[in-house]
Protein backbone atom coordinates (compact mmCIF):
# COMPACT_ATOMS: atom_id res chain seq x y z
CA UNK A 1 0.00 0.00 0.00
CA UNK A 2 3.17 2.54 1.04
CA UNK A 3 4.66 1.71 -2.43
CA UNK A 4 1.15 2.29 -4.15
CA UNK A 5 0.75 5.63 -2.46
CA UNK A 6 4.52 6.47 -3.61
CA UNK A 7 4.01 5.71 -6.71
CA UNK A 8 0.91 7.96 -6.82
CA UNK A 9 2.23 10.62 -5.76
CA UNK A 10 5.32 10.65 -7.96
CA UNK A 11 3.19 10.45 -11.06
CA UNK A 12 3.77 13.58 -13.33
CA UNK A 13 -0.46 14.32 -13.37
CA UNK A 14 0.58 17.01 -15.73
CA UNK A 15 1.45 14.66 -18.57
CA UNK A 16 -2.23 14.12 -19.00
CA UNK A 17 -2.62 17.64 -19.93
CA UNK A 18 -2.55 17.13 -23.83
CA UNK A 19 -5.25 14.28 -23.45
CA UNK A 20 -7.54 16.37 -21.43
CA UNK A 21 -7.47 19.44 -23.97
CA UNK A 22 -7.50 17.15 -26.78
CA UNK A 23 -10.96 15.45 -25.49
CA UNK A 24 -12.24 18.53 -24.62
CA UNK A 25 -10.96 20.44 -28.26
CA UNK A 26 -12.71 17.55 -30.17
CA UNK A 27 -16.26 17.65 -27.49
CA UNK A 28 -16.26 21.52 -28.27
CA UNK A 29 -16.00 21.07 -32.06
CA UNK A 30 -18.56 17.80 -32.25
CA UNK A 31 -21.51 20.10 -30.81
CA UNK A 32 -20.47 23.05 -32.52
CA UNK A 33 -19.79 21.86 -35.89
CA UNK A 34 -23.43 21.23 -36.65
CA UNK A 35 -24.76 24.85 -35.54
CA UNK A 36 -25.10 26.59 -38.94
CA UNK A 37 -27.37 23.38 -40.16
CA UNK A 38 -30.13 23.84 -37.05
CA UNK A 39 -33.34 25.91 -36.42
CA UNK A 40 -33.16 28.61 -34.10
CA UNK A 41 -34.53 26.94 -31.05
CA UNK A 42 -31.54 23.87 -32.17
CA UNK A 43 -29.01 26.40 -32.07
CA UNK A 44 -29.83 27.90 -28.61
CA UNK A 45 -29.59 23.85 -27.56
CA UNK A 46 -26.37 23.67 -28.81
CA UNK A 47 -25.47 26.69 -27.50
CA UNK A 48 -26.12 25.79 -23.93
CA UNK A 49 -24.50 22.51 -24.20
CA UNK A 50 -21.40 23.73 -25.67
CA UNK A 51 -20.82 26.04 -23.22
CA UNK A 52 -20.82 23.54 -20.73
CA UNK A 53 -18.38 21.26 -22.76
CA UNK A 54 -16.12 24.82 -23.08
CA UNK A 55 -16.44 25.30 -19.06
CA UNK A 56 -15.91 21.81 -17.86
CA UNK A 57 -12.80 21.57 -20.44
CA UNK A 58 -11.60 24.84 -19.16
CA UNK A 59 -11.98 23.24 -15.67
CA UNK A 60 -10.63 20.11 -16.52
CA UNK A 61 -7.19 21.77 -18.42
CA UNK A 62 -6.62 24.13 -15.39
CA UNK A 63 -6.77 21.29 -12.66
CA UNK A 64 -4.38 19.00 -15.26
CA UNK A 65 -2.09 21.61 -15.39
CA UNK A 66 -2.12 24.22 -12.86
CA UNK A 67 -4.07 22.45 -9.83
CA UNK A 68 -6.85 22.60 -7.55
CA UNK A 69 -6.28 26.26 -6.74
CA UNK A 70 -6.52 26.97 -10.42
CA UNK A 71 -9.89 26.00 -10.30
CA UNK A 72 -11.16 27.40 -7.19
CA UNK A 73 -9.65 30.79 -8.63
CA UNK A 74 -11.46 30.13 -11.92
CA UNK A 75 -14.88 29.21 -10.40
CA UNK A 76 -14.54 32.62 -7.92
CA UNK A 77 -12.72 35.19 -10.17
CA UNK A 78 -14.53 33.33 -13.55
CA UNK A 79 -18.01 32.49 -13.09
CA UNK A 80 -18.35 34.45 -9.57
CA UNK A 81 -17.10 37.84 -11.46
CA UNK A 82 -18.84 37.11 -14.64
CA UNK A 83 -22.49 36.41 -12.94
CA UNK A 84 -21.65 39.86 -10.54
CA UNK A 85 -20.98 41.80 -13.57
CA UNK A 86 -24.09 40.47 -15.52
CA UNK A 87 -26.24 40.97 -12.34
CA UNK A 88 -24.76 44.69 -12.35
CA UNK A 89 -25.04 45.25 -16.09
CA UNK A 90 -28.33 43.67 -16.60
CA UNK A 91 -29.92 45.81 -13.87
CA UNK A 92 -28.40 48.97 -14.31
CA UNK A 93 -27.13 49.41 -17.78
CA UNK A 94 -23.34 49.79 -16.41
CA UNK A 95 -20.99 48.91 -18.16
CA UNK A 96 -22.16 47.35 -20.73
CA UNK A 97 -25.05 48.97 -21.67
CA UNK A 98 -29.19 48.34 -21.17
CA UNK A 99 -30.13 44.81 -22.02
CA UNK A 100 -32.52 42.12 -21.10
CA UNK A 101 -32.22 38.45 -21.10
CA UNK A 102 -34.97 36.76 -22.52
CA UNK A 103 -36.09 32.80 -21.10
CA UNK A 104 -33.91 31.17 -24.60
CA UNK A 105 -31.13 30.30 -22.88
CA UNK A 106 -32.57 28.40 -19.71
CA UNK A 107 -32.38 28.61 -16.44
CA UNK A 108 -31.63 32.14 -14.69
CA UNK A 109 -30.51 33.03 -11.49
CA UNK A 110 -31.29 36.84 -10.40
CA UNK A 111 -32.32 37.27 -14.27
CA UNK A 112 -28.95 36.44 -15.24
CA UNK A 113 -28.96 32.58 -17.20
CA UNK A 114 -26.52 29.90 -15.88
CA UNK A 115 -24.50 29.66 -18.90
CA UNK A 116 -23.14 32.94 -18.85
CA UNK A 117 -21.13 33.42 -16.19
CA UNK A 118 -19.93 29.62 -17.16
CA UNK A 119 -19.09 31.41 -20.69
CA UNK A 120 -16.96 34.33 -18.94
CA UNK A 121 -15.17 31.45 -17.20
CA UNK A 122 -14.45 29.89 -19.81
CA UNK A 123 -13.05 31.92 -22.23
CA UNK A 124 -11.52 33.67 -19.58
CA UNK A 125 -9.56 30.66 -18.90
CA UNK A 126 -8.29 31.48 -22.80
CA UNK A 127 -7.34 34.86 -22.18
CA UNK A 128 -5.61 33.83 -19.12
CA UNK A 129 -3.26 31.37 -20.95
CA UNK A 130 -2.12 34.11 -23.76
CA UNK A 131 -1.83 36.46 -20.88
CA UNK A 132 0.85 34.10 -19.30
CA UNK A 133 2.17 33.49 -22.04
CA UNK A 134 3.05 37.11 -23.31
CA UNK A 135 4.36 37.68 -19.50
CA UNK A 136 4.53 40.86 -17.63
CA UNK A 137 1.20 42.32 -15.34
CA UNK A 138 0.40 45.21 -17.75
CA UNK A 139 0.63 43.44 -21.10
CA UNK A 140 -1.12 40.23 -19.82
CA UNK A 141 -3.94 42.22 -18.33
CA UNK A 142 -4.38 44.12 -21.58
CA UNK A 143 -4.18 41.42 -24.33
CA UNK A 144 -6.63 39.29 -22.22
CA UNK A 145 -9.19 42.11 -22.04
CA UNK A 146 -8.57 42.36 -25.53
CA UNK A 147 -9.01 38.12 -26.57
CA UNK A 148 -12.49 38.68 -24.48
CA UNK A 149 -13.51 41.89 -26.02
CA UNK A 150 -12.84 40.27 -29.49
CA UNK A 151 -14.72 37.51 -28.91
CA UNK A 152 -17.48 39.55 -27.99
CA UNK A 153 -17.59 41.26 -31.22
CA UNK A 154 -19.12 37.70 -32.45
CA UNK A 155 -20.98 36.75 -29.65
CA UNK A 156 -23.33 39.37 -29.13
CA UNK A 157 -24.90 39.50 -32.96
CA UNK A 158 -24.98 36.05 -32.62
CA UNK A 159 -27.07 35.68 -29.51
CA UNK A 160 -29.25 38.54 -30.87
CA UNK A 161 -29.76 37.04 -34.04
CA UNK A 162 -31.46 33.80 -31.49
CA UNK A 163 -32.74 35.65 -28.99
CA UNK A 164 -30.57 34.91 -25.78
CA UNK A 165 -31.25 38.26 -24.86
CA UNK A 166 -32.11 42.04 -26.11
CA UNK A 167 -30.95 45.40 -26.26
CA UNK A 168 -32.87 48.46 -25.07
CA UNK A 169 -32.70 52.37 -25.45
CA UNK A 170 -29.19 52.45 -27.13
CA UNK A 171 -27.09 55.61 -26.72
CA UNK A 172 -24.65 56.49 -28.72
CA UNK A 173 -23.13 55.07 -31.71
CA UNK A 174 -23.92 51.16 -32.57
CA UNK A 175 -21.53 48.15 -34.02
CA UNK A 176 -24.02 46.25 -35.80
CA UNK A 177 -27.06 47.29 -33.31
CA UNK A 178 -24.71 46.41 -30.49
CA UNK A 179 -23.22 49.84 -28.71
CA UNK A 180 -19.82 50.78 -28.80
CA UNK A 181 -20.20 50.95 -25.04
CA UNK A 182 -20.25 47.32 -24.47
CA UNK A 183 -17.01 47.00 -26.08
CA UNK A 184 -15.73 49.49 -23.35
CA UNK A 185 -17.52 47.51 -20.42
CA UNK A 186 -16.28 44.00 -21.73
CA UNK A 187 -12.84 45.56 -21.57
CA UNK A 188 -12.75 46.80 -18.18
CA UNK A 189 -13.99 43.54 -17.00
CA UNK A 190 -11.82 41.40 -18.74
CA UNK A 191 -8.97 43.09 -17.52
CA UNK A 192 -10.81 42.51 -14.10
CA UNK A 193 -10.93 39.30 -14.24
CA UNK A 194 -7.33 38.71 -16.29
CA UNK A 195 -5.43 40.77 -13.51
CA UNK A 196 -7.43 38.83 -10.55
CA UNK A 197 -6.71 35.16 -12.58
CA UNK A 198 -2.90 36.54 -13.16
CA UNK A 199 -2.46 37.21 -8.95
CA UNK A 200 -3.81 33.76 -8.42
CA UNK A 201 -3.00 31.16 -11.01
CA UNK A 202 0.82 30.43 -11.15
CA UNK A 203 1.62 30.10 -14.95
CA UNK A 204 3.13 27.09 -16.20
CA UNK A 205 7.66 27.24 -16.37
CA UNK A 206 8.59 27.90 -19.00
CA UNK A 207 6.12 30.41 -20.00
CA UNK A 208 4.19 28.84 -23.38
CA UNK A 209 0.87 29.03 -24.52
CA UNK A 210 -0.94 25.96 -23.83
CA UNK A 211 -2.00 24.01 -27.09
CA UNK A 212 -5.60 23.91 -25.65
CA UNK A 213 -5.57 27.78 -26.07
CA UNK A 214 -3.86 27.66 -29.26
CA UNK A 215 -6.79 25.20 -30.98
CA UNK A 216 -9.91 26.51 -29.28
CA UNK A 217 -8.88 29.95 -29.60
CA UNK A 218 -8.17 29.25 -33.37
CA UNK A 219 -11.53 27.68 -33.74
CA UNK A 220 -13.10 30.37 -32.68
CA UNK A 221 -11.50 32.83 -35.10
CA UNK A 222 -12.40 30.22 -37.92
CA UNK A 223 -15.85 28.96 -37.18
CA UNK A 224 -17.16 32.60 -35.99
CA UNK A 225 -15.71 33.93 -39.24
CA UNK A 226 -17.32 31.46 -41.40
CA UNK A 227 -20.50 31.29 -39.65
CA UNK A 228 -21.28 35.08 -39.84
CA UNK A 229 -19.87 35.08 -43.55
CA UNK A 230 -21.19 31.91 -45.20
CA UNK A 231 -23.98 31.10 -42.66
CA UNK A 232 -25.95 34.32 -41.87
CA UNK A 233 -24.75 36.06 -44.57
CA UNK A 234 -23.49 39.11 -42.40
CA UNK A 235 -19.99 39.13 -43.50
CA UNK A 236 -19.81 43.03 -42.10
CA UNK A 237 -19.13 40.99 -38.78
CA UNK A 238 -16.64 38.93 -39.90
CA UNK A 239 -14.99 42.08 -41.33
CA UNK A 240 -14.93 43.58 -37.97
CA UNK A 241 -14.23 40.90 -35.44
CA UNK A 242 -12.15 38.51 -37.35
CA UNK A 243 -9.37 41.06 -37.62
CA UNK A 244 -9.58 41.88 -34.31
CA UNK A 245 -8.90 38.70 -32.79
CA UNK A 246 -6.61 37.27 -35.37
CA UNK A 247 -4.64 40.29 -34.24
CA UNK A 248 -4.56 39.12 -30.99
CA UNK A 249 -3.61 35.87 -31.61
CA UNK A 250 -0.36 37.10 -33.24
CA UNK A 251 -0.06 39.14 -30.50
CA UNK A 252 0.29 36.92 -28.35
CA UNK A 253 2.49 34.55 -30.61
CA UNK A 254 4.57 37.31 -31.72
CA UNK A 255 5.20 38.79 -27.68
CA UNK A 256 5.37 35.16 -26.40
CA UNK A 257 8.26 34.39 -28.65
CA UNK A 258 10.13 37.41 -26.76
CA UNK A 259 8.98 35.99 -23.49
CA UNK A 260 12.30 34.54 -20.87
Amino acid sequence: MAAASSRLRAYDWRSRVPVVGAAGFFGVLALQIPYPLLSSAGQLLVTRWSVVAFFATSIAHAWWSRGPGAVLALVVVGVGGGFVAEVVGSRTGFPFGRYDYTDALGWRVSGVPVVVPLAWAMFGWLALLAAQHVGGRWPGVALGAAILVAWDLFLDPQMVRVGGWVWRDTVGPTLHGIPVVNSVGWFVVGALMIGALLVAVPPRRPLRFDDLGWALLGWTWFSESVLFAVFFHRPSVSLLASPVLAFALWVTWRLGRASP
